[in-house]
């Protein structure tokens, strides 16, 4: 198993340079959001990059002629509450993301905080309200019975 490297403390330094409060950093838009969003998005590039054979503003390489084709937006739910990303597209709608497959709207971990709550006695409506209060984002009383009802 490979360690991971640490990041640079002068690249930390310089992104925190402009933070001074906790909510800059974890709050609604905070830098910790922010990088999510960029991380995903950029991972997703990569992807549709790898799909196609070739990198943005390059030649078209592959047989099929399939190029970018602009981008879809999807709101996902998690940890960070809700987090807009962009997704790209392929002209012939091949491209298939891994990181964030198609339809998914929620990060795996949610499900995990959902399962938690309700193994400890939690009732639908009192998950609900605490999502809201810990998220900011809404999930309806039916998707969070669906997630408990598939484990138990």
């Amino acid at each position: 198993m490979t360690i991971p490297k640490a990041l640079p403390n002068d690249l930390i330094d310089s992104l925190l340079s402009n933070y001074k409060k906790p909510e800059d950093l974890i709050g609604e838009n905070g830098l910790l959001k922010q990088l999510t969003k960029a991380l995903v998005e950029r991972a997703l590039q990569a992807e549709l990059a790898d799909h196609l054979g070739h990198d943005k503003h390059e030649p078209v390489t592959n047989s099929t002629g399939n190029a970018r084709n602009g981008k879809s937006r999807k709101t996902l739910k998690g940890e960070f509450g809700e987090l807009p990303i962009e997704i790209p597209r392929d002209r012939e709608g091949s491209f298939e993301p891994q990181l964030i497959p198609k339809h998914q709207t929620r990060w795996t971990g949610f499900d995990d905080k959902i399962i938690s709550l309700y193994s400890r006695g939690m009732t639908v409506r009192e998950i609900q309200a605490h999502l809201t209060d810990m998220y900011g984002t809404e999930v309806s009383p039916t998707l969070i019975s669906s997630v408990t009802d598939a484990v138990v």
